[in-house]
């Protein structure tokens, strides 16, 4: 681990705890103290540079998180994968910092199929005008990108995620992050493995069917959406690729 202090590294607006929680999260998803014993909070204030309370901050928060738990007579332990919250944006940050893995970004796409095609239904069934409008303005973002005119990995993300909060339902809202931080890497890996940008067509189609209360129509125009990067993902582990 680097041993400059945590203040030098910070980047601009990010607090000591904030800083300490991402380079700490980040060593123990990538594996940094796999086989190794955890640091104790003197040793992390002392190598950070910070204070013990900052540190206990921290760690806290790593805690909640699943990462760490504190034993009697054993200190502060790394927990197994399992034990994380994998619907914590931060986790799913840094698990993507490892090494690109075709299999975690096939369990992307089966817990987006699971979610999207039906907040889209529901969405069709409920959304308000103004959640029709986030989805119009989502999708006038990709066409803008496709006209070089906007981002087009952050409109297509926008536009997801306005179908997510037009459902109405604060569950699939909570998804956000989760598909968020999976659509950044499957979008880079479909565009990657497509040579192209994401389908305007048939995203079209979940806006029409959202916006003609074509509940059935929505939802089976978004499972079509994440079924094609599923295809792509099957062929790319059929054959080696990653």
């Amino acid at each position: 681990m680097d041993t400059s202090t945590l203040a030098a590294r910070l980047s601009p607006g990010r607090n000591l705890t904030q800083g300490m929680l991402d380079a700490l999260g980040r060593s123990i998803v990538t594996g940094e103290y796999a086989g190794k014993a955890f640091p104790t909070e003197a040793d992390l204030a002392r190598h950070f540079d910070v204070s013990r309370s900052v540190t206990r901050e921290a760690v806290k928060m790593l805690t909640a998180k699943g990462l760490l738990v504190a034993r009697p007579r054993l200190g502060t332990i790394v927990q197994p994968e399992a034990s994380w919250n994998l619907f914590d944006a931060d986790i799913l940050r840094w698990l993507l910092e490892r090494k690109f893995s075709i299999t975690l970004l096939r369990q992307f796409s089966e817990l987006r199929v699971s979610i999207e095609p039906a907040a889209a239904e529901l969405a069709a069934r409920t959304a308000t005008p103004a959640g029709l409008a986030l989805i119009a303005t989502g999708y006038a973002r990709m066409v803008a990108a496709e006209a070089g005119e906007d981002d087009t990995l952050d409109a297509d993300i926008s536009f997801h995620v306005a179908v997510l909060e037009a459902s109405g339902n604060p569950f699939y809202a909570q998804f956000r992050d989760v598909v968020e931080t999976a659509l950044r890497t499957s979008i880079r890996f479909t565009n990657r493995f497509k040579g192209r940008t994401a389908s305007l067509p048939a995203h079209k189609a979940v806006k029409d069917a959202i916006e003609a209360r074509d509940s059935a129509g929505a939802h089976a125009a978004m499972t079509l959406i994440i079924r094609e990067v599923m295809l792509l993902i099957t062929d790319a582990e059929r054959t080696g690729q990653e």
